[in-house]
C-alpha cells in the first residue's frame, strides 16, 4: 500500500513542479526556478520508489495522466485558462483511463 502513497506524492510534487515552472517566468525568477528543480527531484525520487512495486507502465500512465489532469484544472482555476467543454471532456477521459489502468492493475 505504501507504493501507492509514493505514487500519489510523486504526482503532487510533479504538479507543484510544473506550476513552479509557470511561475518561474522562463527561468527569470530564480526562486521559482530553484523550487521547480527541487520539486521535480523529489517527484522523481518518489516515482522511483513507487515503480519498485507498481508496474512501470501503470505507474507512469497514472503519474502522467493524473498530473496532466491536475495541472489543467489548476490552470483553469488559478491562471484563468479556458475551460472549453472539449478540454473538460478530455480531462474526464484521462481520469477514466487512469481508473481503468488501476482496475486492470488490481487483477494481478
Amino acid at each position: 500500500m505504501r507504493h501507492w502513497l509514493y505514487l500519489a506524492l510523486a504526482i503532487g510534487f510533479e504538479v507543484c513542479g510544473t506550476l513552479s515552472m509557470r511561475l518561474s517566468n522562463g527561468f527569470q525568477n530564480l526562486r521559482w526556478s530553484a523550487a521547480m528543480v527541487l520539486l521535480y527531484l523529489v517527484c522523481f525520487g518518489f516515482l522511483a520508489m513507487a515503480v519498485k512495486v507498481i508496474p512501470v507502465s501503470a505507474a507512469y500512465a497514472i503519474w502522467s495522466g493524473l498530473g496532466t489532469a491536475l495541472v489543467v484544472l489548476v490552470g483553469i482555476v488559478q491562471f484563468h485558462e479556458s475551460a472549453h467543454p472539449l478540454k473538460l471532456l478530455s480531462i474526464a477521459l484521462i481520469v477514466v483511463g487512469v481508473v481503468g489502468l488501476r482496475l486492470v492493475g488490481s487483477e494481478h
